[in-house]
């Protein structure tokens, strides 16, 4: 497979930085049938899509509190321990990233993300202020894999979108941006993804 790539586009959370709302609720609700009944339940991934959507904090508590009042604690609890969800980068992945940048290539990086835990996020692990810039589905009301949010980064960075790949953790994303005209692989470790970027002329 040889295509000439012009642009890289990396995901965030699970490609260069760890996310697992495990992490503190497994001492706030240590119970795991609990824990799992209350992801599935009350704070859903659905209900965290939207705050990557746009929606405020504010607003997302005050719906489920309203439906779920004897849980307010626990409801709060998501976005006051939100960073204890991101412990940790991949450092290996991040090599990569920075790699990429030193040879002169362009990186932008594409993301599902609350405004302000982005902003948080870029202040803990500097290595996110290094690529070219940044789409954060939070600050324009689209998420992955919305065939708009592809247009818009592309738009934004003036990508062409077949010399464009991207990286994601999250197979419908990644068929999102090939659906779009992109070139995307499936994200599931750094020495998977070396190998596929070589796979398209990238060595790093």
């Amino acid at each position: 497979m040889t295509t000439d790539i012009q642009h890289i586009v990396f995901d965030i959370g699970k490609v260069l930085i760890h996310y697992d709302p495990h992490l503190p609720f497994s001492r706030l609700i240590p119970d795991e049938t609990e824990r799992n009944w209350f992801f599935a339940n009350i704070c859903t991934h659905d209900w965290n899509v939207e705050q990557d959507r746009g929606r405020t904090w504010a607003d997302a508590e005050a719906l489920l509190i309203a439906e779920h009042p004897a849980r307010e604690e626990h409801i709060r609890a998501f976005r006051k321990h939100w960073h204890e969800m991101v412990p940790h980068a991949y450092d290996d992945s991040v090599a990569i990233l920075e790699g990429l940048i030193a040879d002169g290539r362009d990186v932008t990086m594409l993301t599902n993300f609350a405004s302000d835990t982005f902003r948080e996020a870029q202040e803990r692990f500097p290595f996110l202020k290094l690529p070219r810039g940044v789409t954060v589905s939070g600050d324009i009301g689209l998420i992955k894999p919305d065939i708009a949010i592809y247009e818009t980064h592309t738009n934004s960075f003036g990508l062409d979108p077949k010399a464009t790949i991207f990286i994601d953790d999250a197979p419908a994303n990644v068929e999102g941006a090939k659906a779009f005209g992109w070139n995307a692989v499936l994200f599931s470790g750094a020495e998977k993804l070396r190998n596929d970027l070589a796979a398209y002329g990238l060595k790093v």
